[in-house]
């Protein structure tokens, strides 16, 4: 093989539209533009972002960002957290105590992680996956539902 004799497989690629080759092409007179207007004429696209004179959006926003008021601050804990702790009871105060939870977070849910857990705890006022549930029963712990995860400060 050599370099001189390497061509693109046939039909992968097409010739170039010519454009103002009369009337029986199609693209004759006006070139496939239409009449009149911005896009007909040579030069007459706008910018990216040009919304017809209008102040456009991206000038609109403010440049610094923005915070969101009404989030919610959520926090995950894996079980293995709860491993060395010496406390068996669980609830949001003592996960704030033991600096396992920020203090502004409203919403707090117990998932299982990768690590071994196997500990007799009892869990209340929190959310908690149905893994770690099933995790914390079969070692002998009991869980105590709350509907929707936000625990009062």
């Amino acid at each position: 093989m050599r370099l001189n004799t390497i061509r693109p497989v046939v039909g992968c690629s097409k010739d170039k539209k010519r454009v103002g080759r009369g009337i029986g092409t199609g693209l004759g007179k006006t070139c496939g533009r239409g009449h009149k207007g911005q896009k007909s004429r040579s030069g007459g696209f706008h910018k990216i972002g040009f919304e017809g004179g209008q102040m456009p959006l991206h000038r609109r926003l403010p440049k610094r960002g923005f915070v969101v008021h009404n989030r919610l601050i959520q926090q995950e804990i894996k079980l293995s957290d709860f491993q060395n702790l010496e406390i068996s009871n669980i609830n949001p105060e003592t996960l704030l105590s033991n600096n396992l939870i920020h203090s502004l977070s409203q919403r707090v849910k117990i998932i299982v992680g990768k690590q071994l857990f196997d500990k007799k705890i009892h869990i209340s006022g929190l959310s908690i996956s149905a893994n770690a549930k099933k995790v914390i029963e079969k070692f002998g712990g009991s869980v105590e539902l709350i509907s929707n995860g936000i625990h009062g400060k």
